[in-house]
């Protein structure tokens, strides 16, 4: 591979506290060479390649701690090829898949397929999560240990929970002794029972079950009492309330180290934009008040709140075009992901650079992994895009393989135009 040098770029990078406009230098072995201010074309050597950014910006490839890929069971929902098309044309070069497939990741064999899945068909990083409990069911734990070994990131039910105490404390403990990273869904099942959307206005004019905001917030208080007890590697996968960040700012305050997620869904949207009864919205945690959504723009300002994910969840459209109460939970996200993401920088509810530490830099220190950062010696997987192009989301030009947007017809300002991976351009909008 040649060495190339990108000039004339605005440089964003949290991870090193950077926002410049500069140039960098990728060497041959597809590596950070050097970065900053001062690099230009002068300084390339003879063969280099030269890529004038035009004063776009330039970032660390985005960290996405929360996808479905589909393989193995759900390949015509989703696959590694067309994930990693619908990754890269939003600027996402490394995700964490989750583990329910069909058969759940939950045991080495299952790992092991997946690993060399993944290598073979997908043309980004891939980050497999093994379940926390067999078969998903709340019941008996998986083999951290065994599985971790076979390079597994983490474990999680996805959007199950355990119900049981006992069962998470001792998932806890053994996570302690082991060093394994825990990710929950935060909700409980009995005061959620049947629930379809938010428990409010909305879900009584729509004749709806509703799902209230203590289910989360009760779950997120049990886990962190036990997390005082059995100080593991301790995530939440997504919240979706106000109340949730209240228990989080009370712990955080005391001393106890736990990290947060939250859904560009829950941070874009609204109960108010189910409307009569779009499937499209239906999600796990559902969309909440106006207020909970601005609380949780704010739980970002103030650290509460680590990173944001696509909970990228593709749903073929039979299962969608069903009756509120029969259709499938979840939508696509993982492409639209940083262009919903700038909307919050665009109406002035967040900095840029904190959008950008909640995409990259932040989901790669949860992960223990040396990603999302541009310093020299890291691997050169970048993002560049405009951050001022309007454009118009058309789920029929969307490249994953269901066409499940919750956005249908939103317009959005700030596109991708290249992504790099390891050095290598792999898209290029331009």
């Amino acid at each position: 591979m040649k060495e190339k040098i990108l000039i004339n770029a605005r440089i964003v990078d949290p991870s090193q506290k950077l926002d410049c406009i500069g140039g960098l230098i990728i060497d041959s072995n597809g590596k950070i060479k050097a970065i900053g201010k001062n690099i230009n074309k002068n300084i390339a050597s003879k063969n280099a390649e030269i890529i004038d950014i035009k004063k776009n910006i330039l970032i660390p490839g985005i960290v996405d701690m929360k996808t479905f890929v589909g393989e193995p069971g759900y390949e015509y929902k989703e696959n590694f090829r067309t994930l990693s098309q619908a990754a890269l044309s939003g600027g996402v070069t490394s995700v964490v898949s989750m583990p329910n497939t069909k058969p759940v990741i939950d045991n080495v064999s299952m790992v092991d397929f997946i690993m060399r899945r993944g290598r073979d068909k997908a043309k980004i990083n891939i980050y497999p999560c093994a379940a926390l409990t067999r078969n998903i069911d709340g019941n008996s734990m998986t083999e951290f240990g065994l599985l971790s070994s076979r390079g597994i990131i983490g474990f999680t039910d996805v959007i199950r929970t355990i119900q049981n105490t006992s069962i998470m404390a001792r998932v806890m403990n053994y996570a302690s002794d082991m060093g394994v990273l825990i990710m929950q869904h935060a909700q409980d099942y009995e005061l959620s029972k049947d629930g379809l959307v938010n428990e409010g206005e909305i879900s009584t004019r729509l004749g709806l079950s509703g799902i209230p905001t203590i289910a989360e917030k009760i779950i997120i208080e049990r886990d962190l009492s036990l997390l005082e007890e059995y100080p593991c590697r301790y995530h939440i996968n997504q919240i979706s309330a106000m109340k949730s960040l209240e228990v989080i700012k009370k712990n955080k305050l005391s001393g106890k180290k736990f990290t947060v997620g939250v859904s560009i869904n829950n941070l874009s949207l609204n109960e108010n934009d189910i409307g009569d009864f779009k499937t499209f919205l239906k999600l796990s945690p559902p969309l909440r008040s106006e207020k909970d959504r601005v609380a949780l723009i704010n739980g970002i300002k103030e650290d509460l709140i680590d990173v944001i994910v696509s909970d990228h969840k593709p749903e073929d459209e039979e299962s969608k075009r069903l009756p509120f109460s029969q259709a499938a939970t979840g939508a696509i996200g993982v492409e639209t992901l940083l262009p919903l993401a700038l909307e919050l920088y665009h109406n002035e509810s967040l900095e840029l650079s904190k959008i950008i530490q909640s995409l990259t830099i932040n989901p790669s220190k949860i992960l223990n992994i040396k990603k999302g950062s541009l310093k020299k010696g890291f691997d050169a997987d970048i993002c560049i895009f405009d951050l001022n192009k309007p454009w118009v989301i058309k789920s029929e030009e969307l490249k994953s393989k269901s066409k499940n947007t919750a956005i249908e017809d939103r317009k959005l300002q700030g596109k991708v135009l290249m992504t790099f991976l390891n050095g290598e351009l792999v898209f290029n909008q331009q």
